[in-house]
């Protein structure tokens, strides 16, 4: 089995022993930590314990864990130490109980696998629901969750009402989910820590990385707020992350208070998974070439203008299409069978591909009618539209619509999010709106610009309009406007009408 092999199956990868030397020295000179007791959750090949035996001298025991038999047999011949005991075992049926009694003189530390359980062939816990969620997110939380999280998590309720500390390498987004658990849980913590590093450096991966660093406690409660810093510089806070009533935000001075529910719903683009036949290049006299370089004859009559995260830069875009998509419903799970007689030429194209549609690997297809869309609804026709990339780092709301065809709205893909309007007026002042810098500075504060998301469904939803209404003057968006490069066309009346609207 070849390197890259195990670590898809594993869900490991295995950190330098420079690397780790570097996390313990941390440890131990800038947090002065001086453990007696340390435990390698998931050992590997043991570079974690052969750092800790360098940088923590006074130490008495070291224990680590490892279900793979060759890394255990790797540690074993590779650290002669008395104080060092590998456990031939799967973590997530191991018990830490004995270890939590000396919780006030433990370390954790470690590099548990980056991946889903749904990505590893084995070596899984099972599906339970770890968080203790109800409803819709307790069913999707137990089907896919991410192993590196459930193995912090678990770490932490095992040690919990001690001052054990616990100090793991995860990408950022599992640092944030943990620090999010803390609170929600209200467990208590000293001090929370991300030390940001560069992951293609260390492991030949591109994704965004940290140290991070949970000091439980049995007193004191300070897991609200999480300190971020850069490897490199350790000891400089560039950067905190607050948790309020388990929602996360950056804690930045002077941002204008615009938290809540926003009054409208946000939506997301089309969902096909079948993008090789359902996205066109329109050729001209109703014929299209799709992304397969074929040439197909179609109605116009299921056949939309599309836009995708990319094409967001202008603050209006209304012609020069490039993207086409074939919707084939009016809402989700519609009977697609009348297609055959509203549009034929369409209903063979798609027949012709059932093949590829049938192998859509998505479960929200199971037991849907051929050819079935998600993200479709009176949404998705609304002439207006005001939208966002969810890719962008900085955000840039678009207003979209079609000047030329009445009938034929602009669609979205499903990496963007949008609100509809029945009218230009109502669209372009909620365009306006969400792009002065009071709302762009509070958009930032609660987002991160290291997700593969910055700006999803859940961020958008927590921009409370009616507070901007409050917050915001007609002024600031006259400047907004003269910012975006645009002619003076908002007045106090369409401000108060989509106001109005909004209440």
């Amino acid at each position: 089995m070849n390197g890259n092999e195990l670590k898809k199956e594993f869900g490991d990868y295995q950190t330098p022993e420079d690397f780790a030397c570097a996390v313990c020295e941390y440890l131990c000179n800038d947090l002065n930590i001086q453990p007696k007791y340390i435990i390698e959750p998931t050992a590997g090949i043991g570079n974690f314990i052969k750092a800790s035996l360098k940088t923590f001298v006074d130490s008495e025991s070291i224990v680590g864990i490892e279900v793979n038999e060759e890394y255990c047999d790797i540690c074993r011949s590779s650290i002669p130490s008395n104080k060092v005991k590998i456990e031939c075992s799967n973590f997530f049926g191991y018990d830490l109980s004995d270890f939590a009694k000396y919780g006030d003189q433990t370390l954790v530390v470690g590099n548990p696998p980056w991946a889903t359980n749904s990505e590893l062939n084995f070596n899984l816990p099972e599906k339970v629901n770890f968080k203790r969620l109800s409803g819709t997110d307790a069913i999707t939380g137990a089907s896919n969750f991410d192993i590196c999280e459930y193995i912090i998590l678990q770490l932490i309720d095992a040690f919990k009402d001690t001052n054990a500390i616990i100090a793991m390498l995860c990408k950022t987004s599992v640092a944030r989910n943990v620090l999010q658990e803390l609170n929600r849980t209200k467990t208590k913590a000293e001090y929370v820590k991300m030390v940001n590093f560069n992951s293609a450096k260390v492991f030949g991966i591109s994704a965004s990385a940290c140290l991070l660093v949970v000091k439980l406690s049995d007193i004191i409660d300070n897991a609200s707020v999480c300190e971020v810093s850069e490897f490199e510089n350790p000891t400089v806070i560039v950067s905190k992350i607050k948790c309020e009533n388990g929602v996360l935000s950056s804690a930045i001075d002077g941002v204008k208070n615009l938290e809540g529910n926003c009054q409208c719903e946000w939506r997301q683009g089309v969902k096909h998974d079948c993008s090789s036949i359902m996205e066109l290049e329109m050729l001209g006299g109703g014929k299209y070439k799709n992304k397969k370089k074929e040439e197909v004859e179609l109605e116009e009559t299921l056949v939309f203008p599309l836009m995708k995260s990319s094409s967001f830069k202008q603050p209006i875009i209304c012609e020069g299409f490039k993207k086409y998509v074939i919707v084939t419903q009016k809402k989700a799970r519609e009977d697609t069978s009348y297609i055959e007689q509203l549009a034929p030429h369409t209903w063979h194209y798609l027949i012709s591909n059932k093949e590829l549609f049938d192998g859509r690997k998505s479960s929200i297809y199971n037991g849907a009618p051929a050819f079935s869309m998600f993200g479709v609804g009176d949404y998705s026709y609304a002439k207006y539209k005001v939208g966002i990339s969810g890719f962008y780092k900085k955000p840039l709301f678009t207003l979209l619509y079609n000047a030329d065809e009445i009938d034929h709205p602009i669609m979205l893909d499903d990496t963007t999010y949008f609100l509809s309007f029945d009218t230009y007026d109502e669209a372009y002042v909620c365009m306006v709106l969400l792009n002065c810098e009071s709302v762009q500075d509070f958009l930032f504060s609660i987002s991160f610009k290291d997700a593969k998301r910055p700006y999803t469904k859940k961020v958008l939803q927590r921009l409370d309009l009616k507070k901007c209404f409050k917050e915001i003057t007609i002024d600031e968006l006259k400047e907004t406007e003269k910012r975006l490069e645009l002619k003076p066309y908002i007045t106090e009346s369409m401000y108060v009408e989509l106001k109005e609207h909004v209440s």
